[in-house]
């Protein structure tokens, strides 16, 4: 369906079905005409849907099946600047949502608890869908971004036609969360720790540091992308939201344990600690140069998807798939929509 001219240089072995392309967004690289990448999207939007104002770009038709494209942090709605063209081309209407505490989102009321536990992003897309008039979606994402879809297709799979989660499955469990890892994986984690200390946190409210930090990440998770200056600051102005370092903070020291969620969301926190299956139709992604890649090529989450099923593994390609992959990722959306018909 894309570009296919370099599928060789990005499936690995373990890829199945159909071949995926590559765009570098944002590289050094010299390019013209119909492969020129993306910079932004239409104008956005801005829609009321459950606690917050969301603000999110569409693309496509009105009236055709819903893709919601989710990202992750340190990153925003610009990771799918290429994906979206690329589905809207194929006849899905697109929506590209700012998570709670990014970009254009806020909250609408200034007394709401500015929580970022797992499953509150869920309600979030839900509700979103819900204003949108959605009934059901194809979900997509990566970090974040993944876990979110992969809450929503294991607690509300009518809600769900088909799945693309790089990374596999990250619905977090903090009980088993309060493990320690081989100290290799531990570092790769470096700033979870760092927002665990008031020093952290102090560090993420200075503008700059804010914008050091995610630099640094977006290096060590992509060490073969070459984004360029303009495209990284397209994606940190996303990270002057207000809520920005309440959410973040939040997010990562729920996840140890360090703080409490909203005790309205502990019954769906039971339910998702005992590690739901997924029986939604799915593909799933793993970058070959992502340092949170778990080895085995997918086979350490294969038993939580018990429906049609595809995995790859993309060599060359870190954590922000795609960004980094856009054809790559759209062939997996277009794919899991297909599995759901066979």
């Amino acid at each position: 369906m894309f570009n296919r001219r370099s599928f060789g240089k990005i499936v690995g072995a373990s890829a199945v079905g159909a071949p995926f392309a590559l765009r570098t967004t944002g590289s050094t690289e010299a390019v013209s005409g119909a492969d020129a990448p993306h910079t932004s999207f239409a104008p956005l939007r801005q829609i009321k849907a459950g606690e917050l104002n969301v603000g999110y770009a569409e693309a496509g038709p009105a009236h055709g099946p819903a893709v919601v494209l989710l990202h992750g942090w340190p990153y925003d709605i610009h990771s799918y600047v290429d994906v979206a063209p690329l589905l809207a081309a194929e006849g899905y209407r697109v929506v590209v949502p700012y998570l709670r505490g990014y970009g254009t989102t806020r909250f609408r009321s200034p007394r709401t608890f500015r929580d970022g536990q797992q499953s509150v992003f869920a309600l979030d897309l839900l509700a979103l869908m819900d204003a949108l008039g959605i009934e059901r979606a194809i979900l997509a994402g990566y970090d974040w971004g993944s876990r979110t879809a992969d809450i929503v297709a294991a607690l509300w799979p009518k809600r769900c036609k088909a799945l693309v989660s790089v990374t596999g499955y990250l619905i977090t469990n903090r009980e088993k969360n309060k493990q320690p890892q081989p100290p290799k994986v531990e570092w790769a984690w470096w700033y979870q720790y760092y927002f665990a200390t008031r020093r952290g946190a102090l560090g993420l409210e200075n503008p700059e540091y804010r914008r050091q930090l995610a630099r640094l990440v977006w290096r060590f998770n992509s060490p073969t992308w070459r984004f360029d200056d303009a495209t990284f600051a397209r994606t940190a102005a996303a990270f002057r939201n207000p809520d920005y370092v309440r959410i973040v903070i939040h997010n990562y020291r729920w996840r140890l344990g360090l703080a409490a969620g909203d005790p309205r969301y502990d019954g769906l926190e039971r339910r998702l600690a005992k590690g739901p299956v997924i029986d939604v139709p799915t593909v799933t992604l793993d970058g070959g140069r992502d340092p949170f890649t778990p080895a085995g090529g997918g086979a350490s989450y294969r038993d939580k998807f018990s429906g049609p099923y595809a995995h790859r593994t993309l060599k060359g390609i870190g954590h922000n798939v795609p960004q980094e992959a856009p054809e790559a990722f759209a062939d997996a959306v277009v794919e899991a929509d297909g599995l759901r018909r066979r």
